[in-house]
């Protein structure tokens, strides 16, 4: 006969398996997203090919010119990026994408203090660079939503398996 309460669990059950499915997808449409970026304006860095050369030498000069020689500098920059992109491809490299992807974004935001003139035409008013740097913003939301959804996953995996375990 008719059971609503089996009936009640299937559908919740299903709807739980409908929703995994379309977080599984989020996560990774946002993964992919951000390795093209990485992958690709890295690449762009390592061949100087890269539209933001001038922008990353101005900042290079007022930051850490003493440190490291600029033709080394943008290759190597351009290398980290794209192990950013790759880092973000694979599941268990996750927490090391992010930590990288942070710094990175840390340097990226920069030139919106020791560069204002490239970045702003007036207050709030930004320059085309400056809404390439301030773009970065949705690259951070991406970059959030796969590490904060990624923490959820092994939590609950690890209560099911804490579970199983008594």
């Amino acid at each position: 006969m008719f059971n609503e309460t089996t009936l009640s669990s299937t559908i919740q059950s299903s709807d739980k398996t409908k929703y995994d499915e379309l977080v599984f997808k989020i996560i990774w449409i946002n993964r992919i997203a951000l390795a093209i970026c990485f992958l690709w304006f890295g690449f762009l860095k390592i061949i100087h090919l890269s539209p933001a050369e001038p922008l990353v030498i101005s900042l290079y000069s007022v930051t850490i010119v003493r440190h490291i020689p600029l033709q080394i500098f943008i290759p190597v920059f351009g290398i980290f990026e794209c192990m950013i992109g790759l880092f973000w491809l694979i599941p268990k490299f996750t927490y090391l994408a992010f930590t990288l992807f942070a710094l990175q974004m840390f340097t990226t935001f920069l030139p919106l203090i020791y560069l204002p003139q490239a970045v702003w035409q007036q207050n709030w008013v930004p320059t085309l660079t400056g809404q390439y740097i301030i773009k970065n913003i949705v690259f951070l939301a991406s970059a959030i939503t796969i590490i904060y959804i990624t923490q959820k996953i092994n939590a609950r995996e690890k209560r099911r398996f804490d579970y199983r375990k008594f």
